[in-house]
């Protein structure tokens, strides 16, 4: 059905919106029973890697797109680590405009890379970190007409929402925390808007604590000042600079929750064990979460017995290169039984 059916009533469509759908949304919420049990706590994974780009940048792309057709543009453009563009990228194909991606150069996974260029966007590597390709593609989308689909784009936002409202529709209540990881910091504001706005509705009774989570080497909301070079191996949060970074204040402070930061190590300890005790295969960015509520864990932070949900922003197959560096290679043997034998057997 798509986000701009699904959620029509809550979203600012009209007659005139062109009904733009790659089918995203209506992600699975994933119990983590093993992953729970080891933290003494209900955790359910916000699977956004299931949506039709990977990540959950298509909930706002569906509509920002749709809003942008309607508003007669005929191009699109962004800067990205990543998800962005191949979100930007994927609709734009879908509705035979051209998509201009600006990224920092060779700061990319190279998942991303090639979905961009495959879905056919005009990629242009700038030599600068994200927060200089944001200002460079505003400037563009300024001098040239062309809608700037970044989370600056009011309607990413909005169209973002509905993963909170797709938690309290399975859940029938909000969570006690929503955990989540935070890099321009426009989800974590999309995500307290959406409870928010199910609360005044009277689908919900009570709103959850916003954590959010940023890397140590990229973490501007938990210093409070700008990080002027931005370093982590989970590229899609490898910003220093967050254009959304007084809303996501703001949903930090109104719900009391915070900011915390996790360090590389404990990013890639946190995938590991999200792959291996929950079945579920994320990109380093989704996986800040669960490395920041194992931290909680173990300094006596993480409340017994509560519910948590966490947002699971992207597909591990985004970045295939960084989870094989942490893993072991195939066994090799020969064709015979006998040496798959000794395998199975352990020998």
């Amino acid at each position: 059905m798509g986000v701009l059916k699904h959620y029509k009533d809550l979203l600012p469509v009209t007659d005139a919106t062109p009904n733009v759908n790659l089918e995203e949304g209506m992600t699975p919420l994933i119990f983590l029973p093993r992953v729970s049990a080891r933290l003494g706590i209900n955790l359910y994974g916000k699977f956004e890697g299931c949506n039709p780009s990977g990540s959950f940048k298509d909930r706002g792309m569906v509509l920002a797109v749709a809003k942008a057709l309607e508003e007669g543009k005929r191009a699109i453009i962004c800067a990205s680590t990543g998800n962005t563009s191949a979100s930007a990228a994927a609709y734009a194909a879908s509705q035979g405009i051209p998509c201009f991606v600006l990224l920092p150069a060779g700061k990319v996974a190279l998942g991303k890379l090639a979905q961009a260029l495959m879905y056919g966007a005009k990629v242009i590597a700038v030599k600068g970190n994200f927060d200089r390709a944001l200002e460079l593609a505003r400037e563009g989308a300024d001098k040239t007409g062309c809608a700037m689909v970044n989370s600056v784009n009011p309607y990413r936002l909005i169209g973002q929402r509905s993963g909170a409202w797709e938690i309290c529709d399975v859940l029938g209540k909000a969570p006690d925390w929503h955990a989540i990881p935070v890099g321009n910091a426009g989800n974590i504001s999309a995500y307290w808007a959406g409870y928010n706005e199910y609360k005044k509705i009277g689908k919900i009774n009570a709103l959850p604590r916003m954590m959010g989570f940023q890397a140590e080497g990229a973490a501007p909301l938990v210093f409070n000042k700008p990080c002027p070079n931005p370093e982590t191996i989970a590229t899609a949060i490898r910003i220093g600079n967050p254009v959304s970074a007084h809303l996501a204040r703001a949903a930090v402070s109104e719900s009391n929750g915070e900011f915390n930061s996790v360090t590389d190590e404990q990013i890639l300890e946190a995938q590991r064990i999200l792959a291996a005790e929950g079945g579920v295969f994320a990109e380093p960015a989704s996986c800040a979460p669960l490395a920041g509520l194992i931290k909680l864990k173990g300094q006596g932070k993480l409340p017994e017995g509560i519910t948590v949900t966490m947002i699971l922003t992207g597909n591990g197959l985004k970045d295939p290169d960084t989870a094989m560096s942490q893993v072991g290679r195939p066994i090799e043997i020969n064709d015979t039984l006998e040496d798959l034998m000794k395998v199975l057997e352990g020998k």
